[in-house]
């Protein structure tokens, strides 16, 4: 018979396997170990369609192959890859017999608001909050009974434009149907051409920017809707766990970079705890700590001038050779390059003077040290209330929570339905990978959401999933060929226009 000795080799055997499963040692799939630093944004409030669904034309007149793309449809060939030419999608508008103060009326009289190209760089808002999601999802049929028929677009954007105190020019909702195209977008266009996208790239929740950013650093709202503070339900900052602490925890260097133009916080030195109210990471209890704990994890970025007479942060990591692993750039709101529409006449916000800030950060890393092993991901936190033509997808709820902070009649509190939780995604967003290993004018056709950034950067770092959601995304490994890399030398990409005109008193 084996000796007690020989039990107790066993079982501490079996003590350091157990303990072995628990850590986050698991290797990288062959070649991710290549990426060394991936990078991610997420500017504001712009759909797929909005932004991108003139992609493919722009492929047919610039001499790139053709493939499948889900964009507009009246600008697929008719011909080819499908989806194949449709007619541009519309939606009802209000009946011009209730002009405002009226709230917009769809019924048998409304006539149908087509999508068409904007003129104008500035927009008035849509909203994308919680009921304005669900009404475009269908009018009526916000809770998800029946497939989306996404009909409700043009009514909310109505609707929204009515009731403020301030009232909008568009009060029929017609800039929701609106779209750029490349001579708006020329730097987006193509650097998504040459690079990696997805058609099928979603928002986390059917809400707003604070829950959808919470979902993309830590995969999780834990049941808020809306912001921190909007009514006596959603007080609490959140416990869950983000991507940063399990990176900290891992050993992994890790940074949140924050442009201070425009704010509150004067410097430099800037003071760590002022630039965190500029990250959305101040929202969760540990992210409280990082000016006293990680004061050196949370620094600014920006082109020359936004940091005083000296440089930014990320602009001396990128030149000193001190990028972290992992980096997180947060949108520059307050200096007003976050491409969020318009929230008041009275402030336009120009979306190429935003798409040239991004693009020159892509072009400093494109021109750094760091371009041979890095990748970023530009993506959208939510689509804004902006018509796309693609339904959102079921998917996994992160932890089982319901919404818990739902205000007073909004929709879901008196009727349930499939939407009414966390099990499908919000609207698709425009994204793209740009890297020496991004594959060469490729398009991903696989359902996700942003969660997948954080999936990608725990498989390649051999982190464990922070909930349910960021489990069941994609890694995002489809999107590099680290065999043969097609971008170690990169594009020399166009200089983003900003001419276009802005106004907000007439469409398009």
């Amino acid at each position: 018979m084996p000796s007690i000795r020989s039990f107790y080799i066993v079982f501490l055997l079996a003590l350091f396997a157990i303990a072995a499963l628990g850590q986050t040692t698991r290797r990288p799939p062959q070649g991710l170990d290549q990426l060394n630093h991936i990078i991610f944004l997420a500017q504001e409030n712009r759909s797929f369609d909005h932004y991108f669904g003139e992609l493919r034309a722009y492929w047919a007149a610039n001499g790139y192959p053709d493939e499948s793309y889900d964009g507009l449809p009246q600008f697929n060939p008719t011909s080819g890859e499908p989806p194949l030419y449709g007619p541009a999608p519309n939606n009802p508008g209000c009946d011009p017999a209730y002009p405002p103060p009226n709230d917009c009326v769809n019924d048998s009289n409304s006539p149908k608001i087509r999508s068409g190209h904007l003129l104008t760089q500035c927009t008035e808002n849509t909203s994308p909050s919680w009921n304005e999601a669900h009404t475009d999802w269908d009018i009526n049929d916000p809770t998800g009974d029946n497939p989306a028929a996404l009909n409700g677009f043009v009514f909310s954007a109505a609707h929204d434009a009515r009731a403020k105190s301030s009232k909008f020019f568009d009060f029929n909702g017609r800039r929701a149907m609106a779209y750029y195209d490349d001579t708006d977008l020329n730097y987006y266009y193509f650097m998504a051409s040459n690079f990696a996208t997805s058609d099928r790239w979603f928002q986390p929740v059917m809400s707003r920017t604070h829950p959808n950013r919470w979902y993309m650093i830590a995969g999780t709202s834990q049941g808020y809707v809306y912001p921190i503070g909007t009514d006596q339900r959603d007080q609490a900052l959140l416990t869950a766990q983000t991507i940063f602490q399990e990176l900290e925890t891992a050993g992994i260097t890790w940074k949140i970079y924050v442009n201070p133009s425009g704010s509150a916080c004067t410097g430099p030195p800037y003071d760590p705890a002022c630039l965190l109210t500029l990250s959305y990471v101040q929202d969760f209890e540990w992210g409280q700590s990082i000016p006293t704990q990680y004061p050196q994890n949370i620094g600014t970025i920006g082109p020359a001038g936004t940091c005083g007479s000296s440089t930014c942060d990320f602009e001396n990591d990128i030149a000193n050779g001190t990028l972290p692993q992992v980096v997180q750039i947060e949108p520059a709101t307050d200096a007003g390059l976050d491409e969020h529409p318009s929230v008041t006449d009275s402030q336009p916000s120009r979306i190429q003077l935003g798409a040239n800030y991004v693009a020159g950060l892509i072009n400093l890393l494109m021109g750094s040290q760091y371009w041979q092993d890095s990748a970023f991901i530009l993506t959208f936190d939510e689509s804004g209330g902006l018509f796309d033509h693609v339904s959102p997808q079921e998917t996994v709820s992160p932890d089982g929570l319901p919404p818990h902070d739902l205000l007073m009649g909004d929709t879901c509190t008196a009727v349930t339905g499939p939407t009414c939780y966390f099990t499908y995604t919000g609207y698709r967003v425009p994204m793209m990978v740009v890297s020496p290993f991004a594959k060469d004018h490729y398009v991903s056709h696989t359902v996700a959401d942003t969660t997948a950034i954080l999936r990608l950067i725990e498989t390649r770092f051999g982190l464990a999933s922070l909930t349910k959601r960021d489990a069941a995304q994609m890694d995002m490994t489809e999107f590099f060929d680290f065999t043969n890399p097609p971008w170690m030398t990169p594009p020399v990409p166009p200089v983003q226009n900003t001419s276009d005109p802005c106004y907000l008193n007439k469409l398009p």
